[in-house]
This record gives C-alpha cells, sequence and structure tokens, in this order.
C-alpha cells in the first residue's frame, strides 16, 4: 500500500505549482523516510492508540504508522487518527490513501480539514465553541515549512498558550506536544535550524521542559531528504516523550533517505544540551568520543572572562554606497571583504573583486570604521560546499602601513577589544583555535547552516588567554601550519 501513496505523492508534488507549495510549506513526505519515521516509535503497553498527524498532506505519514501496527510491531487493540489537512485540494488523495485502513472496525479515522493552530489552540484553551481534542498517545509530523508574521492571527493565537515561536513547522510541534498525553511520543522530520538561533530559543525551551529527547536523526545531504521537492534545507528527525525520563540520546546518521549507509552512537544528554548553556542549543554530535573542547577543565573560557568581543562587522555597503570606492584614493581607508582574504594572505587591493577596496574617512564614515590593528576575522557565509564553515583570518596593521583606520564589512565576524585591535598573539592564536577541526565540528554540532554569526562564535567555549597567547606565538613560528598540525597542536590542550 504505501508503494501506491509513494506514486501519489510523486504525482501531486509534481501537479502542485512552487508558488502554492510555497504559499502552504508543503513538502510531502517520501516513502522510505515515512517507513524510517514510523519506526521510531517505541513499543508500549497501550492498547488503544490515539493518533494524530498535523499537516496530513496526502497521508504517507499515517500510512506508514498504519502498516506498522497491520505488519504486527505495535500491539495496540485500536487505533483512532485525526489527520488535520487545511488544504483542500488533498483530501481526496488523503480519502484515498487513509480508506484502504478505514474499512475495519479496529481503526477511526477523522481527516479534520481546519487550521491545526487555531484548532489546536482553541482546544487547549477548553474553548466552550470548540470540539475537546483527545489526549494523543502518539504524533507524526511533517509540519508546514512557513515563517509566521509577528502581527499575524497565528503569533497571536499561540501567544494564548504560551508558545512563542516565528514558524510553522516549530508552532505544529509546540502544539502536537502539548496535546499528547503524559508519556505521549511525538516523531517529527524538521529543518535543523531550531537547533540554534536565538529566534528559536523560546521553542527550545518549550520542548525541553515537557519531554524527553530519545534519538535524532540527521541527514548529511542538504539536498537529499525532500529532493523531488528541491527542498535545501538541512534536515532532522526527532523522537520526543512528553514527561519522559531524559537519559542518553541516539543520535543516527544517513547520507539520504535511502539509509543504507547509517550509523549509529549513544550520546550522553549533556553532550546534546550543554549544561551551562544559556541559550539551550541543541546538539547533534556526529563523533562517538569527546572532542578536546568538551573535555572538563581543558577549554571552559567565554569571551568575556578573557576580555575579547566579537562583532559583525560595522559597514554595511549598501547603506553607505555613496562613499565606496572601487580602488583607494585620496581621503579613503582600505575596505575589508570576505574575499581579500586567502589562508594567511590578504590581498589588498584585489583587482577584479568587483566589491569596492574603499571607503572615503569622513564625519558620516567614521563612526563604522576601526582603528588600524590586529584584528581576527571569520567569514559570515561559506557555500554548502565547502569543507569548513569556519574560516578564521588575521588582519596585520603592517598590510595597511599608510592608513590608522579600517573599514571591515557586515560579511565579517571581527574579534576585537573595546572595538580596538588585539595583541598580535592573541590574533593568531584565536585563528589558530578557531580553524582547528575540533572547533569546526563542535559549530556543525549546533548548527545546520552554512551562515555563522557573532551570536554563534560568543557561545563556544575558549582557551585562556594565557593559552591564547602561547598557541599565537606557535602559529607566528609556523610557515604555513597544516589541518593536520593544528589539530596536533588542539590536541595539547587536553588537560
Amino acid at each position: 500500500m504505501l508503494s501506491m501513496v509513494e506514486q501519489s505523492r510523486l504525482m501531486v508534488s509534481k501537479a502542485i505549482g512552487a508558488e502554492r507549495k510555497s504559499l502552504l510549506g508543503q513538502f510531502f513526505t517520501p516513502a522510505a523516510t515515512a517507513r524510517f519515521m514510523a519506526g521510531l516509535f517505541n513499543r508500549t503497553s497501550d492498547r488503544l492508540c490515539r493518533l494524530l498527524d498535523a499537516g496530513a498532506g496526502i497521508g504517507s505519514l499515517s500510512a506508514a504508522f498504519l502498516e506498522r501496527w497491520m505488519s504486527g510491531d505495535f500491539d495496540f487493540s485500536r487505533i483512532e487518527l485525526d489527520a488535520f489537512e487545511i488544504d483542500d485540494s488533498l483530501h481526496r488523495h488523503l480519502d484515498r490513501t487513509l480508506a484502504a485502513y478505514g474499512g475495519s472496525l479496529k481503526v477511526k479515522i477523522h481527516i479534520r480539514p481546519h487550521d491545526f493552530v487555531q484548532t489546536a489552540v482553541d482546544a487547549l484553551r477548553g474553548s466552550l465553541f470548540e470540539k475537546s481534542l483527545p489526549a494523543y498517545t502518539h504524533a507524526i509530523l511533517n509540519p508546514p515549512y512557513k515563517k509566521i508574521r509577528s502581527n499575524s492571527s497565528h503569533r497571536a493565537a499561540l501567544r494564548q498558550v504560551d508558545i512563542e515561536t516565528v514558524n510553522l513547522y516549530s508552532a505544529f510541534v509546540a502544539l502536537a506536544l502539548a496535546l499528547l498525553g503524559n508519556g505521549g511520543q511525538l516523531v517529527a522530520i524538521l529543518p535543523r535550524s531550531f537547533c540554534n538561533g536565538p529566534y528559536y530559543r523560546p521553542f527550545r525551551e518549550f520542548i525541553l521542559k515537557r519531554a524527553a529527547i530519545h534519538h535524532m536523526h540527521l541527514f548529511g545531504s542538504r539536498s537529499k531528504a525532500f529532493k523531488d521537492d528541491d527542498v535545501l534545507q538541512e534536515n532532522i528527525i526527532v523522537l520526543l516523550e512528553k514527561g519522559g525520563h531524559q537519559g542518553h540520546v541516539k543520535i543516527t546518521t544517513s547520507t539520504d533517505d535511502g539509509f543504507s549507509d547509517m550509523q549509529t552512537n549513544q550520546h550522553p544528554f549533556d553532550r546534546i544540551v550543554f549544561p551551562d548553556d544559556p541559550e539551550l542549543f541543541i546538539r547533534v554530535p556526529t563523533s562517538a568520543g569527546r572532542d578536546v573542547i568538551e573535555l572538563p577543565g581543558s577549554i571552559q573560557f567565554s569571551l568575556d572572562q578573557i576580555g575579547i568581543k566579537v562583532s559583525t562587522g560595522p559597514v554595511v555597503d549598501f547603506r553607505l554606497k555613496e562613499y565606496l570606492r572601487d580602488m583607494p584614493e585620496a581621503n579613503t581607508v582600505p575596505l575589508l571583504y570576505p574575499g581579500h582574504f586567502s589562508g594567511r594572505n590578504i590581498e589588498w587591493p584585489k583587482p577584479g573583486l568587483k566589491k569596492p577596496n574603499a571607503i572615503l574617512q569622513n564625519a558620516v564614515t567614521e563612526k563604522w570604521l576601526y582603528p588600524n590593528g590586529f584584528y581576527c576575522v571569520v567569514r559570515r557565509f561559506s557555500s554548502k560546499e565547502e569543507k569548513r564553515r569556519i574560516v578564521a583570518c588575521v588582519v596585520r596593521p603592517d598590510s595597511f602601513r599608510n592608513s590608522t583606520l579600517l573599514g571591515l564589512e557586515n560579511h565579517l565576524n571581527v574579534f576585537h577589544e573595546g572595538k580596538k585591535g588585539l595583541p598580535e598573539k592573541i590574533a593568531y592564536g584565536l585563528a589558530t583555535y578557531l580553524n582547528s577541526t575540533a572547533v569546526d565540528d563542535t559549530f556543525r554540532g549546533f548548527s545546520g547552516h552554512t551562515q555563522v554569526n557573532a551570536t554563534d562564535l560568543r557561545l563556544i567555549k575558549y582557551p585562556s588567554r594565557e593559552t591564547l597567547s602561547a598557541m599565537g606565538r606557535w602559529a607566528l613560528r609556523c610557515i604555513e601550519p597544516t589541518q593536520a598540525i593544528i589539530d596536533e597542536k588542539m590536541e595539547s590542550l587536553r588537560a
């Protein structure tokens, strides 16, 4: 039966235009992924299963769950399914999928053509005008991916039940979790963006207070989970238990939804959410053991503790467009973009960069300029094909001997001391540390983005100032340290 659902998915997906998919945030679950998700639920002693499929689409996830039950892999004597789908153009496909299972007295199916957010909020508030929803035992979701405007009715409704979030996918998961009975299980496939960043912190706090994370699956390829819909999101599948005991977390990874190269590891929860992390970043470690950054006592300082700041480059070029110059001229100072950096070297000015090399120094621009000095800079953006996410370089003042000020463009993150330069050895020590594989792996553990923000860099732990200075002395003696040499140096920091 699931193979027929898959044929229907491919047909419907091709028939729906990209504009409508974007409007509703619709991306249908491939059969292999649906089967994998249904397989994540732990068996329980429940005889009655109340299953929620919010954003059911054509019913792929419900079908996978029911197929598992029909194979004898669940002990339920009866299933009651609520399948929410607001898009009426999908109802005939959803009807056809679920009709194959609804003929049995042991399966009761309700297709709900309502707005799940508003219906769930009304049910949770105990509205007199809304039929109450049951306490679900299971929820399986591929929620819509669409931003929620701050002034929208959905945002206002969610706040009535203490849910603060910026996307429908996290709203659906939070509501589904709230609707589960104690001990209920939820499996969802989500963009990995909720794992870090300030916008999703309230959502992370919501789920961590109410549920235990038992399993997370990460796809290695950004383009394969929903390849038929050209979705370039890094996706993650999670298994949550409402009110569950938080023990070790199973982490599985596969390149794509074929799951043929799946790897499995168990990790203590303090590798998933660091106990001292105020932002509650959810990490997905891909190595079996702890690296040097995670070991107690080895690397334990915040940037504030070592007297260093990191900021986004202050020059936003389109806002200062009239003051930009292609090449240096009278009354200008250097303007540095990521394209000026290559390894340890700075090429400036750089003809043919397609970016300006200089900015006029005047009363308008001076407040956006830094004094010439040593700075450690990290590119904010990398392409998905690049092996590294964090790439650090050092700005040297002797590269700009005739300038007392520098322009550092907005696509750079800049490490500084009170908007002034760093000691030379500290700048080189920071760059060496940030260019290590351990730091790059740490970043990838909590972020699926190709973007590196100053907030992310603030939340990484650092060696002491003395250790950074020693690393800087070492780096200055090295002519061109390879990745292997940098990583070997990092290993020497183990306590």
